[in-house]
């Protein structure tokens, strides 16, 4: 006899979002004369700790320099702040909760 099926525990997973200072390396991607770049990504985890590493992780494998992590909290929180968010903004959230996944939402580049 099999054991009856446990009810799924609802997913404490949450979406941060996250602005990831970057500087230069080798095979990075960014601009030529580019000194670094802000990214704003949609992060998914236990808590904002947990995505910040999960981000940082990701950013060093695609080659990357992380420099510095700010984060801006969930959706929720942005919204209890009076933040406007789009519904592209929330697609993209919506995205990494589903795939449990780091979204880079947007790149600024940075020059001198």
């Amino acid at each position: 006899m099999s054991e009856p099926k446990k009810p799924k525990k609802p997913s404490r997973q949450q979406v941060y979002t996250l602005v990831v200072q970057i500087g230069r390396k080798e095979g990075d991607g960014l601009p030529k004369k580019a000194t670094g770049a802000a990214l704003m990504c949609f992060a998914s985890g236990i808590d904002e700790a947990e995505a910040v590493r999960e981000t940082v992780a990701i950013l060093k494998q695609a080659d990357t320099a992380p420099l510095d992590v700010t984060g801006y909290g969930t959706l929720a929180e942005r919204e209890a702040e009076g933040q406007e968010i789009d519904a592209e903004e929330r697609d993209l959230m919506q995205r990494a909760l589903a795939e449990n996944s780091v979204i880079v939402a947007q790149m600024t580049p940075f020059f001198d």
